[in-house]
């Protein structure tokens, strides 16, 4: 078995090795972009609801979260102009992203509203006519930075298969297309982008797309709970672009791997000031990911290369962990 703490001390120890072999390197920033739409509401209940979500969205993203104003770009029926939530005012922003965002970038896809399933496509109700799944798929193609695309819809289910690949979290607040009645998981997922703290599983200050999720899975089973109602709603993730939903309980092997590395705050003040200390909570986030990918490959691997693979990256965390500490 493996000792945690003998690996620590002898991280430790060698810390100074390492400190001399990683040279101050000055890293493309990471920029994240966000782009909230917010459809037809149908009903003037459901009107109020979705502005509020939408504005409270808005706000939890660039005073919570730090997104830069300019780079929060919402989509409503409201809107006018450019600001309507149609089809080619999707396409034009979409479009606009392929551009100017790079592989080091992070785009967060919001939708807000209603969505329907013909029994063919799963589609997200705009201001005119809709985009289903693929016409979604089609306009996020080529899109180089990291996508996290969350449908807080009914019927969103569809949309996993349809957006999964590489470098892409996709989350639909429904487990089937055929689930058709609003849903609450905008409210909670919100909810929990706002409490950071909450949804912070593993108390480390930061805010994964995974700790999003969770919370917000949990609090929506609660919600129906609490009314003593049969839970309808259930949400699912993908991350590995294997186009499989699974719900947080569910998740196995390189499931959810992506969305723990995966950051919606931005780096600590001091890192960001410091290009080398950025490189180094780079690469720890590197290496975390790494071991989460090792756990999710255990059972096909033998106990002895699963140890000595896990114990490698155990220490070269621990190297990398203490000289952060160090240099804050």
């Amino acid at each position: 078995m493996i000792c945690l703490r003998a690996l620590a001390r002898h991280a430790l120890l060698a810390a100074p090795i390492l400190c001399a072999a990683i040279a101050p390197q000055a890293a493309h920033a990471e920029e994240r972009y966000a782009l909230i739409v917010a459809g037809v509401s149908g009903t003037e209940k459901f009107a109020a609801s979705q502005k509020a979500w939408v504005t409270s969205l808005q706000s939890t993203l660039q005073e919570r979260l730090a997104f830069s104003a300019d780079r929060v770009t919402v989509l409503s029926e409201n809107g006018t102009g450019p600001e309507v939530a149609n089809r080619e005012n999707v396409l034009r922003v979409l479009g606009s992203f392929k551009s100017k965002l790079t592989a080091d970038d992070t785009l967060v896809i919001v939708l807000i509203g209603h969505g329907t399933f013909d029994g063919v496509a799963a589609k997200f109700n705009l201001v005119g006519p809709d985009m289903d799944s693929k016409e979604w798929k089609t306009a996020l193609d080529g899109n180089p930075a990291r996508l996290v695309f969350v449908n807080t819809t009914s019927s969103s289910f569809q949309f996993i298969p349809a957006l999964s690949g590489k470098n892409r979290i996709v989350i639909a607040a429904t487990d089937s297309a055929a689930q058709k009645y609003a849903t609450v998981f905008p409210q909670y997922f919100i909810e929990g982008l706002d409490q950071g703290a909450k949804a912070d599983i593993d108390k480390n200050g930061r805010l994964s797309v995974w700790e999003a999720f969770v919370y917000t899975s949990q609090a929506v089973k609660q919600a129906f709970e609490k009314q003593g109602t049969l839970v309808t709603e259930r949400s699912v993730i993908d991350d590995n672009g294997d186009g499989v939903g699974k719900e947080a309980a569910a998740a196995t092997g390189t499931d959810g791997v992506l969305s723990k590395t995966t950051f919606l705050d931005p780096l600590p003040a001091s890192s960001a000031a410091n290009p080398e200390l950025a490189g180094l909570e780079k690469r720890r986030v590197a290496l975390e990911a790494e071991i989460e990918q090792l756990k999710g490959k255990k059972g096909e691997m033998p106990a002895g290369q699963y140890e000595e693979e896990f114990e490698r990256l155990a220490i070269e965390l621990a190297r990398i962990s203490a000289q952060i500490r160090s240099a804050k």
